[in-house]
């Protein structure tokens, strides 16, 4: 299982955004999904920030996600478009890490993971309060709840349970249905 492997956790899962030779369900040690990362760009703006997920380190915990292999010969563009779509900002950190895939084969993936030293970090916000900014906020790739609910509705679709994901998907739901 050579080549290039990419581990997407979030939007990555319903946009990777380049060539995929193979997807396979995976599972990353040592992380957590979390809404720990302020978004400036993509889903809120630096007057009204939305909030983005982040691989958070958690040693007890582990993240379900998907291994994507990149078709051969894209390998250097992929990097690239990566790199450009992730670190518009320099909260997020390349890592290259273990993946355990579901049949229980471990590759190496580039993903990309909270820095907890910038100032976009936000870690331990309640889960109200992350439903609240969620609900409101819009940046350059839309609103902040579409995000959510497409990382929500695909997770559910791949069978990977998230409850935290789950819970906030209602309720934004909840918060952002018009009132009467």
């Amino acid at each position: 299982m050579a080549g290039l492997w990419v581990f997407g956790y979030g939007s990555l899962i319903w946009n990777p955004g380049f060539p995929v030779a193979e997807a396979r369900l995976a599972r990353l040690a040592g992380y957590r999904r979390s809404f720990c990362m302020r978004s400036i760009h993509h889903r809120g703006t630096p007057a009204a920030p939305g909030l983005v997920l982040a691989l958070d380190p958690a040693p007890e915990a582990a993240c379900d996600g998907i291994a994507f292999a990149v078709a051969r010969g894209a390998e250097a563009a992929t990097l690239a478009y990566l790199r450009a779509r992730e670190l518009i900002s320099s909260a997020y950190l390349e890592a290259v890490e273990p993946v355990r895939l579901r049949d229980g084969a471990e590759v190496t993936a580039v993903t990309f993971v909270v820095d907890r030293a910038h100032a976009q970090y936000c870690g331990g916000l309640p889960l109200e309060e992350q439903a609240d900014i969620i609900a409101r906020a819009e940046g350059g790739r839309g609103p902040n709840r579409d995000y959510l609910w497409n990382t929500a509705a695909h997770l559910a679709e791949l069978g990977i349970e998230d409850a935290e994901l789950s819970w906030l998907a209602a309720r934004v739901r909840h918060l952002a249905a018009p009132t009467r």
